[in-house]
């Protein structure tokens, strides 16, 4: 039974050995193991989760099977003006194509309807097969961006949006 529970300071750890994990079968084929070190540090080092955590419109959920957490949703209500922006999906190798990415962005639309957002946004890399999933799910590209990350780093998106 899959199920979801607001993370809080308390489960900053987590996050990153989520991160970590899932970011190692997601991106090896798409960015250089460099790249995926930069990004992981700076994005889910403990300070730059803590700044998250105590933005009061940004939620992390842990998506857990019973006790097991199988990976983590984190998205910011109120992003732009009715959207809420989807920052991160990540789940653990052994937890894909069973429903469980499908269910999270459920939860999500329901999160975002809550406090009357009307659309969803996210970034996708570009040769990310995960831009497949989205698209099922009903999202499309709005448009293409690269962003300077830092370092000699590049994001190369599609940015994808979902009316509900």
């Amino acid at each position: 039974m899959i199920s979801f529970h607001q993370a809080s300071e308390n489960d900053i750890e987590t996050l990153r050995d989520l991160a970590e994990r899932s970011w190692q079968s997601a991106y090896a084929e798409i960015l250089s193991p460099q790249q995926i070190a930069y990004m992981l540090e700076n994005m889910y080092s403990p300070s730059a989760l803590l700044n998250d955590l105590q933005n009061t419109n940004y939620r992390y959920f842990l998506i857990k099977d019973h006790n097991s957490a199988l990976g983590f949703i984190g998205f910011e209500f109120h992003y732009e003006r009715v959207t809420t922006k989807l920052h991160r999906i990540y789940l653990l190798a052994q937890a894909k194509g069973k429903g469980i990415g499908k269910n999270a962005l459920e939860f999500l639309k329901n999160q975002a309807s809550d406090v009357n957002d009307r659309r969803i946004i996210l970034n996708v890399n570009k040769n990310n097969p995960a831009q497949h999933f989205y698209k099922a799910q009903g999202f499309s590209v709005y448009a293409e961006g690269i962003f300077d990350i830092g370092s000699g780093f590049v994001m190369d998106d599609y940015l994808m949006e979902l009316i509900l």
